[in-house]
């Protein structure tokens, strides 16, 4: 990406698949206590990992948003 900054609807749609994806995290990690079948709760600590790196991505790009 170049030093473009973001328009303000792409700056709206980061933030709001920000939000997606910290909202999924946060289930999972809390389903992870409650899910006793190995397979389903290893689906869910490889769903945590995917989401983190997801977010450490879109918080990447939030020095191009808009802010005013």
């Amino acid at each position: 990406m170049g030093q473009e900054d973001l328009a303000f609807h792409e700056t709206m749609d980061l933030h709001e698949l920000l939000n997606l994806k910290t909202v999924a995290l946060l289930k999972a990690k809390m389903m992870q206590g409650i899910v006793f079948d190995q397979d389903l709760r290893a689906l869910l600590e490889k769903n945590v990992e995917m989401s983190v790196m997801d977010i450490k991505q879109i918080q990447r790009l939030y020095p191009y948003a808009k802010t005013q």
